[in-house]
């Protein structure tokens, strides 16, 4: 098992301790709705029978994330590939992500799934989480790493508001409840501006919801985590005057220094719309996640497709390889996965 380093001043137990315990299966995960409705029926183009178990027939169940975020889009992508270059088709689902991901993995319900990293060491190694604690995830297995999920902290223009600290007292959106958004930014307010759920008004919905209420003044700033440009940031951009917060060196140090799964990311100016200079913020990595119970055959067979057809996809073509698949795994690799570095 891969076991970053853990010496971390601050008690993450602590900081997680107001994610609830609820159920892996219904925490709803990084820019999810939670509404289950892959390509708005939850079914993509597969024509299996949904048992999950991913051989003995031509249908793997891929659960992605919200279809506002990078998960979903992206899976599709891989849809394609798979679809054309194996004898498998990728039934592409629409869900809450990481938390939720790591559930459907769990039960068998999903073959692969896209989770972020630190969401699966937590899980592997039975910590951090109430649903995870004690209760590690023991047939979580990786497959690659794909790209930066950059943490964007989005404020209404008209908020004035220029540093973490300055949301005390404010509304925060901070992710689903239980979801790796809000993992990371409660992770993030208590390393570097020293702010607990009793500092700020805490709301918790997915980015689609946050919208609406950063779009009605409902709220101050809400956190959302997702590959640079984010769709729904996107789109909000574009009808509401909103600022990305920017974090100075020794911010991004801070929180670095409390968990070894942020790195250093910048979001490029002109990313989005009225955001015209460069947005230093900090990120965890997204990755591609299976389940002991995946023929080894099958999982090398569709990491070889994708890693070998890259040039077919139109996001995150910069970050995903071969080479950079196992940077920041945080967990064992599959033995089919393995495979695909030899």
């Amino acid at each position: 098992m891969v076991n970053p380093s853990d010496d971390n001043s601050l008690d993450r137990r602590t900081v997680l301790k107001g994610t609830g315990a609820l159920g892996i299966a219904s925490l709803a995960g990084c820019l999810g709705d939670g509404n289950g409705n892959g390509n708005g029926n939850g079914n993509g183009n597969g024509n299996g029978d949904g048992n999950g178990n991913g051989d003995g027939g031509s249908v793997i169940e891929w659960h992605a994330g919200g279809e506002g975020g990078t998960y979903f889009p992206l899976s599709n992508q891989f849809k394609s590939i798979v679809d054309e270059e194996t004898e498998f088709s990728l039934q592409v689902q629409s869900t809450g992500a990481s938390v939720e991901n790591v559930g459907s993995l769990d039960t068998e319900a999903a073959d692969f799934a896209l989770i972020q990293n630190d969401i699966a060491y937590f899980a592997r190694n039975g910590e951090s989480l109430d649903a995870f604690e004690g209760a590690p995830v023991e047939g979580l297995r990786g497959v690659a790493t794909l790209y930066p999920e950059t943490i964007h902290i989005v404020i209404r223009a008209d908020a004035d508001i220029s540093s973490l600290s300055d949301l005390e007292g404010r509304t925060v959106n901070t992710g689903d409840l239980g979801s790796g958004t809000q993992i990371n930014a409660l992770q993030i307010l208590e390393s570097v501006a020293g702010l607990t759920t009793d500092d700020f008004q805490q709301q918790n919905s997915g980015f689609s919801d946050a919208s609406d209420q950063l779009q009605n003044g409902d709220i101050d700033a809400a956190f959302v985590v997702g590959g640079w440009p984010v769709g729904a940031i996107e789109n909000l951009a574009t009808n509401t005057d909103i600022t990305i917060l920017n974090l100075s060196d020794s911010e991004r140090q801070a929180a670095k220094d409390d968990a070894s799964w942020f790195a250093d990311d910048t979001i490029p100016a002109g990313t989005y719309a009225g955001i015209d200079e460069d947005v230093n913020t900090v990120s965890v990595q997204a990755m591609i996640a299976t389940h002991t119970g995946i023929e080894a055959d099958t999982v090398e067979t569709i990491g070889n497709a994708i890693f070998d057809n890259v040039d077919q996809l139109s996001i995150k073509t910069d970050f995903i390889s071969r080479e950079s698949g196992q940077d920041g795994m945080s967990i064992e690799l599959h033995e089919g996965a393995a495979r695909l570095y030899e």
